[in-house]
């Protein structure tokens, strides 16, 4: 007798399918945003995402587990990559780098962005007395800021000075304990009119050193974008075979965006970078958005210049942080 045995059905497909789809799309948005970071895709609204990449590269791990807990071998290897890449990227930037041995003397330069001058008086003098500032570059810089700042004494403990102080954000500062030639002020393309005040000081036992406080554009708007990348071109290079330079400021960018990394090329270090600072944010949340802090302000300084320490302070007033540098010039 012939008996007749029902074809058997494989049991589950249509679910290890599903399961493969939701890899793959857990997998995709980190493979392509870092294939964005990498190849370095600064357009459109892909500048102010790109800011972000500290935080998306601690998300990657979560589709590298997702996939290996539910043995998908191949979107767990592209997963795998995505996290490696990007942790390449971002983690070096928590690790101090072993700093020159420069034996000149020592400068402490503030940063920071007063918001339209909207930032405390009290608070931002305080740093500078508290912390024995030498340097204190400002942005957003007002006439009713330098007012308060004077009538806090600022004028005796910086006596020297490059000041473009105007209404609104476009003003700029800088303010030196040491004396200051040679200075001026540059006005930026952008829509905003940003100027970045800058001088050279004279720091005894050291040569001379070009100090300008930075304010590029920032893309708020993807109309804006073009003028943002314009302003970092035409940020002064540094100048390895000359005088020694430092840039701080608010950037108005990260180590994630390609501009301000060629600009690194031509020969300045990230002061906060080369001393396990780098992701440490300098501004958000703004305006009551859920924005994460990310790090747009920087202490960019000459290969010569060894960069100690660095910190970053609250401002009250300000959607910025206020940053602090400790640095060693090469002795004269």
């Amino acid at each position: 007798m012939i008996v007749e045995v029902p074809e058997r059905r494989a049991v589950g497909h249509p679910q290890r399918r599903w399961i493969a789809v939701l890899c793959w799309l857990a997998v995709l948005p980190g493979a392509t945003w870092t294939a964005i970071r990498l190849i370095g895709l600064d357009r459109g609204p892909l500048v102010q995402a790109l800011a972000f990449t500290p935080y998306v590269a601690a998300g990657s791990l979560l589709p590298l587990v997702l996939t290996l807990a539910l043995r998908r071998h191949w979107p767990a290897l592209v997963a795998a990559v995505t996290t490696v890449a990007l942790v390449g990227v971002v983690a070096p930037r928590a690790l101090s780098s072993t700093p020159l041995p420069v034996a000149g003397p020592a400068v402490r330069l503030l940063t920071a962005n007063l918001l339209a001058g909207a930032a405390d008086p009290h608070t931002l003098a305080e740093l500078v007395r508290a912390n024995r500032v030498d340097v204190l570059v400002v942005q957003e810089f007002t006439p009713a800021a330098q007012a308060d700042l004077d009538r806090l004494g600022l004028d005796r403990l910086l006596p020297y000075r490059q000041l473009n102080a105007v209404d609104g954000t476009p003003g700029s500062g800088l303010y030196s304990r040491f004396p200051i030639s040679d200075a001026g002020v540059r006005h930026n393309r952008g829509g905003w009119g940003f100027t970045q005040a800058y001088g050279t000081i004279a720091v005894p036992g050291a040569p001379p050193v070009r100090v300008e406080s930075a304010h590029p554009s920032a893309p708020y708007a993807i109309d804006q974008v073009d003028f943002w990348r314009t302003d970092l071109a035409a940020q002064p290079p540094a100048t390895p075979d000359g005088m020694l330079r430092i840039l701080a400021g608010d950037f108005n960018a990260t180590l994630d965006h390609g501009p301000l990394r060629a600009l690194l090329h031509t020969g300045y270090v990230d002061a906060a970078d080369a001393t396990g600072q780098g992701l440490v944010g300098t501004w958000g949340p703004y305006d009551g958005d859920l924005i994460p802090p990310v790090a747009i302000d920087h202490v960019l300084v000459d290969r010569r210049i060894a960069a100690r320490s660095v910190e970053v302070f609250g401002l009250s007033g300000s959607d910025h942080r206020a940053v602090l540098a400790t640095l060693s010039l090469p002795a004269s």
